[in-house]
């Protein structure tokens, strides 16, 4: 299972609106005969891989897989006749599929055609590793990470506006990873006209993820790096109140029935994204996580000290009044990137 999950994780930033998926064959005398991975969506999951890759040597044998088997029709067949056909005697499963469609009914037909179907093993690190397809098919909306970089002193930008850049060259470079896994990175218009962000991978996955403003005023500027589709695709979501027009050459356009965080991903969970980037202002990242957009938050601390008065800082108001009511993150060991510190914690 240990290398099933080691598969799977190869498909990251690139299977939505799917999981990640992997699983190993093993002959009738344990020994490993086929393996596979869930790449993309629309290709082959990753038990069709490994069997076809394992043959004839697959019967009697055992399939380890991190995923429930699905049972139903998607744009590939169900996995679990292709698993039975294979004549597979043993089927090891980590999780069930928290899919609505599936969510037993691969384990059923398994069993209904006289397999031996053990489950929950290395359980806990394949929910991990599907996080955001778990919680895209709870919620209704994507798994919400929000990244921000500041000074030891709490600082976002000096009071003239001035951010760039806060962290090192390795923190710039740990964010590029970080978007490879997204399948959308977020900002405001805001920070848009403030930093022209370019918001890509630097070309750590292909395609690149989906790029997205959220304007409420469509105030947007005619020239920007966001607008250059051959780099990667650009959608600028607005809601009802925006003035005017605004349109660039090849750019997207989404009307949404308000300009919130919530109703933007619930439009994003719609076009199969699983997990998304908010890399937006103070004022943008408050509203994402009062509507619980974002259930984990890394931030970047350089070493550095920015002073000023007013605070430019991460986060506008959260309508808290007392201390005693601030939630209680729940933490993981800091890491040093270079000189910086990486600090994540999760609502």
């Amino acid at each position: 299972m240990a290398r099933a999950l080691q598969l799977a994780a190869l498909g990251q930033g690139r299977t939505s609106p799917n999981p990640m998926v992997g699983a190993v064959v093993l002959d009738a005398a344990g020994q490993l005969v086929g393996e596979g991975f869930h790449a993309a969506a629309g290709q082959p999951h990753a038990e069709v891989g490994a069997l076809r890759q394992a043959g004839e040597r697959a019967r009697g044998g055992s399939l380890v897989v991190t995923l429930e088997p699905c049972c139903h029709h998607g744009r590939t067949p169900p996995c679990s006749e292709a698993v039975i056909a294979a004549g597979v005697s043993t089927v090891v499963i980590a999780m069930e599929d928290p899919n609505p469609l599936v969510a037993g009914g691969g384990v059923a037909r398994l069993r209904q055609a006289g397999l031996t179907v053990i489950m929950g093993v290395m359980e806990a690190q394949a929910q991990a590793l599907n996080r955001a397809f778990g919680h895209r098919q709870r919620h209704g909306r994507p798994y919400g990470l929000l990244k921000w970089a500041m000074s030891v002193d709490g600082r976002t930008a000096l009071p003239s506006g001035d951010s760039q850049w806060i962290s090192g060259p390795a923190a710039r470079s740990w964010v590029h990873e970080l978007r490879a896994g997204c399948d959308a990175v977020i900002v405001g218009g805001g920070t848009l006209r403030a930093d022209d962000p370019l918001l890509t991978s630097r070309g750590r996955r292909e395609p690149e993820p989906l790029r997205v403003v959220l304007s409420r005023s469509l105030a947007l500027p005619a020239q920007a790096r966001l607008w250059d589709q051959s780099v990667a695709p650009t959608l600028v979501a607005h809601g009802p109140g925006a003035a005017g027009t605004w349109s660039a050459d090849g750019v997207e356009t989404l009307p949404l029935p308000a300009c919130e965080p919530l109703a933007l991903l619930e439009a994003l969970h719609a076009r199969g994204c699983n997990q998304v980037l908010w890399e937006c202002g103070p004022e943008l990242a408050a509203a994402a996580i009062r509507q619980g957009c974002v259930q984990e938050i890394a931030t970047v601390i350089a070493p550095k000290l920015l002073g000023g008065e007013p605070a430019r800082t991460p986060l506008a108001s959260l309508g808290l009044e007392r201390v005693q009511d601030a939630a209680v993150l729940e933490t993981t060991p800091p890491v040093t990137i270079d000189r910086d510190l990486l600090w994540t914690l999760r609502l």
